[in-house]
């Protein structure tokens, strides 16, 4: 069966964290069946590779990972519009150690959930964190942490990866010598209208901004290229509102969330608040990993290493201020990564330290969490994208 576009491009949406419009969620909500789930893992352990599972959007169900594709340490995940594609960055290691950079394409059968490699380029870099595929499925945006520089590659109407478009090589410090001596690219992606490219780099601790060319591959520093937050906070990830008008950004180092207005025209950010994503009078270890927002537009969600827990805020659209509510314990060790199911009605929590993956009810009134006690194993999950049933 072939998606309808609207349908299609949902998914491209949710795979990599762009703002969506509520018809849109309206429509994925009342797709048949279970959805399959694809999870990024790392290898070093138990994991094998990229893992598939069936999510039950009606009662919440997670059925037991199955191994989707042997590939090295696929650590972040996106899904092509059209629902044919998977791509995912092999955050890996050379023999003499030193990281590597590789995205990998894979063709998708939407009956089975199995993946088949395609190919793999270079990713511009070493270390390659995250990814995101454009809007119209014809650019790959790669974030390398371990070099700090960013690539963007065509891709092909097989779905194949052309070889790097554009290499950006980010340059400078911040105050931190241990974890900021040097750039350190760790998030990319388009915004919702597909003019501009927002990356993180949490060695600089700024957010930069580049014109986006996806048909070219194509980016070019914007003007003005960059917004600098507090020294040492780290900035990880970003997150759309679905109305597009504004950005959430997760500082790991600093454990704050800041919500920032978003000018489209431009491609510019204005601060407008900063606030804590631990409780008052925590002292433990932390670490802020993934930003993601309720498809209402009325809830964020933040998790927190260390603390293990999601925090959980309203949002005010006439203020564009955060309040928060709460943080629920995500009962695993380092959520890396969550994912909320294209209904708003369930969160899925990826503990990388205690390899599950824990279910969560979302209350669509006030945003809260409540276990569901549904857990499945994996070995090192670090990312999980929803995919359309068929395509």
């Amino acid at each position: 069966m072939q998606l309808p576009m609207q349908s299609r491009l949902i998914w491209a949406v949710l795979a990599c964290g762009i703002a969506y419009p509520r018809v849109m969620v309206a429509e994925a909500a009342a797709a048949p069946g279970p959805l399959p789930v694809y999870i990024g893992t790392y290898t070093a352990g138990k994991s094998r590779g990229i893992y598939v599972s069936r999510f039950d959007p009606g009662t919440g169900r997670l059925t037991p990972p199955e191994l989707a594709v042997a590939t090295p340490s696929p650590s972040f995940l996106a899904l092509h519009p059209s629902g044919r594609f998977l791509y995912a960055a092999n955050e890996t290691a050379n023999p003499g150690g030193k990281p590597a950079g590789a995205v990998s394409a894979f063709s998708r059968d939407a009956e089975t959930g199995h993946l088949t490699l395609l190919n793999s380029q270079s990713s511009g870099g070493s270390g390659p964190c995250h990814l995101a595929v454009d809007p119209t499925g014809k650019c790959l945006l790669v974030a390398n942490y371990g070099s700090g520089s960013i690539a963007a590659l065509a891709i092909q109407a097989d779905g194949m990866l052309a070889d790097p478009g554009t290499v950006i090589q980010h340059q400078g410090s911040s105050v931190n010598p241990g974890r900021q001596a040097g750039p350190h690219a760790h998030f990319i992606i388009p915004d919702p209208a597909d003019r501009f490219a927002l990356a993180c780099d949490l060695g600089l601790d700024q957010v930069l901004v580049y014109r986006l060319d996806a048909a070219k591959a194509a980016l070019a520093a914007n003007v003005p290229p960059f917004v600098a937050v507090k020294p040492g906070s780290g900035p990880r990830h970003l997150a759309f509102h679905p109305s597009g008008r504004y950005v959430f950004l997760i500082n790991e180092m600093g454990s704050t969330l800041i919500a920032f207005a978003y000018d489209g025209r431009g491609g510019a950010l204005k601060e407008l608040q900063t606030i804590s994503t631990l409780p008052e009078g925590f002292t433990g270890t932390k670490s802020c990993a993934e930003v993601q927002v309720h498809p209402s537009g009325k809830f964020v969600y933040g998790s927190n290493r260390g603390h293990d827990s999601i925090a959980v805020f309203g949002f005010d659209s006439a203020s564009g201020k955060l309040t928060f509510l709460e943080c629920q314990s995500t009962q695993g060790k380092t959520p890396r990564h969550f994912g909320l199911d294209p209904t708003g009605q369930w969160m899925l929590v990826e503990n990388q330290d205690s390899d599950s993956i824990v279910v969560f009810r979302v209350d669509s009134k006030t945003g809260r969490l409540s276990p569901t006690r549904q857990t499945v194993t994996v070995g090192a999950p670090v990312c999980a994208v929803f995919a359309p049933i068929s395509s």
